[in-house]
């Protein structure tokens, strides 16, 4: 029987945040500012955005082991987020956040029990499907980040930066004997 709890989701968004932490050090200071497209977040929003997007997971799971959550409930805590995500404006300061905040969230993954992972959580009307296990809730927080991530990745390649993950690939493929 294949397991797959507490211990396993850390150890992925781990690797998911390491993978971010090195495109946010990839990317110059003067860089920070670059959008995409005029009406995307710039490279240090999306950055920020990922740094302060774990802190209401563990609010609803953690600190208010919340068994519904509402519309109210839902727009106060992105209203905090959003707020956090803010205060996150220098490469410093968002490279650290994404550390700190990082391994907080992957401490607090690991320490929930099957049990607690097991948990259904309840949404309002219209929201379907009307509940979702913790664990299922959590694991969207590793892919919102991936999902940003890969946004990331973009504004690397327009800005004439080689994503790490691709570096990495090539050199694999460079170090393996002539076929």
């Amino acid at each position: 029987m294949t397991y797959y709890g507490a211990k396993e989701l850390a150890d992925a968004f781990r690797t998911v945040r390491r993978n971010t932490i090195q495109i946010a050090e990839d990317i110059p200071d003067d860089r920070y500012g670059y959008r995409v497209t005029p009406e995307s977040r710039s490279v240090a929003e999306e950055l920020a955005h990922l740094a302060s997007g774990t802190w209401w997971h563990q609010e609803v799971h953690g600190t208010q082991k919340k068994a519904f959550i509402t519309f109210e409930d839902f727009g106060a805590l992105m209203g905090r987020t959003t707020e956090i995500e803010q205060g996150l404006t220098s490469k410093p300061q968002i490279v650290d956040a994404l550390r700190r905040r990082g391994d907080e969230f992957a401490r607090f993954l690991e320490s929930l029990s099957p049990d607690q992972l097991a948990e259904r959580v309840g949404f309002p009307p219209p929201i379907q499907p009307a509940t979702k296990s913790r664990f299922e809730m959590l694991l969207a927080a590793k892919e919102h980040e991936m999902h940003h991530r890969a946004k990331l990745m973009v504004a690397e390649r327009l800005l004439g930066i080689v994503p790490h993950l691709t570096r990495q690939r090539q050199e694999r493929q460079a170090a393996q004997p002539a076929r």
